[in-house]
């Protein structure tokens, strides 16, 4: 095991026990932020599979975390227990994904985007037309999250460790997923679909997987919303959510397991923080945020914490003050010829 390794483990640990510590000592707002921080982050991972690591345009994230915030919110007033209203509130926004993505994957250019686009722009007036089933410009309501009596613990703090647990779950099975062949593929997709064909990668299929994947962990992003708000309002929909999504999304890193992580903090508490200057200076953050992140960081925020991002701005400096020697130049290249 390596340095590295035994670092990042350590952070992870740290991180762990602080986050399993905090709900006993905290207020129950502190209890509700970060549970609306595990819903947005795991939003924001799926949109990152699809548009970080798959390499396309999604504009509809929001659609299917108000659709997995609905599902829950109709499912548990059914009757349906909490961990059946998790699982439909992943399928069912998944299904919607699959059959936008089908006839989307087979067309060129930016498909994908503008259906995408058509459908978050429909969403949420067709969610305020439907009140029997949606409770109209009113919204839902949810009675899920209360604390079992052995747990001993009240309800916001319940819902915090189911927001976190389920959340942390999230962010596993997608890093397993993305450190596997399934990632692999989606690499080559993103960078040369050609090439991904001629390799044997069924591309339509790679980007139809992921855009399945994106669509329900924007579902259980949801689900955790509504399991610590308890309700869901039509403007879970809102486009405008879509393009906040992916500005986040842009700030924190776009395929950074942090990012997501980052993003959402940022959209958390960045309107807190504006707000106590001027609730107007809330948007003017966010795009001042999105241009100097896409200027001074491409990789997003989370690429301050990337050892090869360090190391990349150690090798440009020392080439820009003249330190670099040829052979340290040529060491930089893995497939220089050697001098005859």
């Amino acid at each position: 095991m390596n340095r590295m390794t035994i670092i990042k483990l350590s952070i992870g640990v740290v991180i762990a026990v602080a986050l399993a510590v905090l709900p006993l000592n905290s207020s129950p707002y502190i209890n509700q932020q970060v549970g609306l921080v595990a819903a947005y982050a795991v939003a924001l991972l799926g949109l990152g599979v699809i548009s970080g690591h798959a390499g396309q345009v999604s504009l509809a994230q929001a659609t299917f975390f108000g659709t997995g915030a609905y599902t829950t919110a109709i499912f548990t007033n059914m009757g349906v227990p909490a961990v059946g209203a998790l699982v439909v509130a992943f399928v069912i926004p998944g299904v919607f994904g699959l059959l936008m993505a089908i006839p989307a994957v087979r067309l060129k250019g930016h498909a994908l985007a503008m259906i995408t686009l058509a459908v978050s722009l429909v969403a949420d007036p067709l969610a305020r037309r439907l009140g029997w089933l949606t409770g109209g410009a009113v919204g839902l309501r949810a009675d899920l999250g209360r604390a079992p009596e052995w747990s001993g613990l009240a309800n916001d703090q319940w819902r915090y460790y189911v927001a976190v647990i389920v959340a942390a779950v999230a962010f596993l099975l997608v890093r397993n997923m993305l450190h596997g062949k399934v990632g692999r593929r989606l690499a080559m997709v993103r960078t040369n679909e050609v090439v991904a064909q001629s390799m044997g990668i069924a591309v339509r299929r790679e980007k139809t997987t992921a855009f399945v994947i994106s669509a329900g962990l924007g579902g259980v992003g949801g689900f955790i919303f509504v399991y610590t708000t308890q309700y869901v309002s039509a403007d879970t929909l809102n486009f405008l959510l879509s393009i906040m999504f992916l500005a986040t999304l842009v700030i924190g890193g776009l395929r950074s397991l942090a990012g997501p992580v980052i993003g959402a903090l940022f959209y958390v508490y960045i309107p807190t923080l504006a707000g106590s200057v001027s609730p107007e200076q809330s948007s003017l953050m966010y795009g001042l945020a999105v241009v100097l992140v896409v200027l001074f960081l491409p990789a997003g925020i989370a690429g301050l914490f990337s050892v090869r991002t360090w190391r990349r701005l150690l090798r440009r400096r020392q080439r820009s003050s003249g330190g670099d020697t040829p052979a340290a130049a040529d060491a930089d290249r893995p497939f220089v010829t050697p001098p005859q």
